[in-house]
């Protein structure tokens, strides 16, 4: 008997002194990447009419925004405009009205 307590504290030693050791580090898992498109330059201003307050996007034909939507112009990276699609549309050209800001041909145009 007094064996097995021996041999019982001394195992509960040997446990208690390798869980006290230093915790071993996993690797850290590397999260994979994400890859998306970039869209945020959706369409270009053909033309701005400063009197009328309207501008002509030209659009991918895939990516013909709908009537109503919101866009915003971008003039050399800074936000300059605020346009509401209106129609009419051809050839992946269609009109907006511009409701806020400015506009000049070659501007971008985003929907952020």
């Amino acid at each position: 008997m007094n064996y097995l307590a021996g041999f019982t504290l001394g195992l509960a030693l040997v446990c208690l002194v390798g869980c006290a050791s230093s915790p071993k580090t996993l690797p850290a898992a590397t999260p994979a990447a994400i890859v998306t498109p970039d869209n945020s330059s959706m369409a270009t201003v053909v033309m701005y009419n400063p009197v009328g307050r309207f501008v002509v996007l030209n659009f991918p034909v895939d990516l013909l925004p709908k009537h109503g939507q919101i866009f915003f112009i971008y003039h050399g990276g800074l936000k300059s405009g605020q346009v509401k699609i209106t129609g009419p549309e051809r050839d992946g050209s269609t009109v907006a009205d511009l409701i806020a800001g400015a506009a000049e041909a070659g501007d971008e145009v985003r929907d952020q």
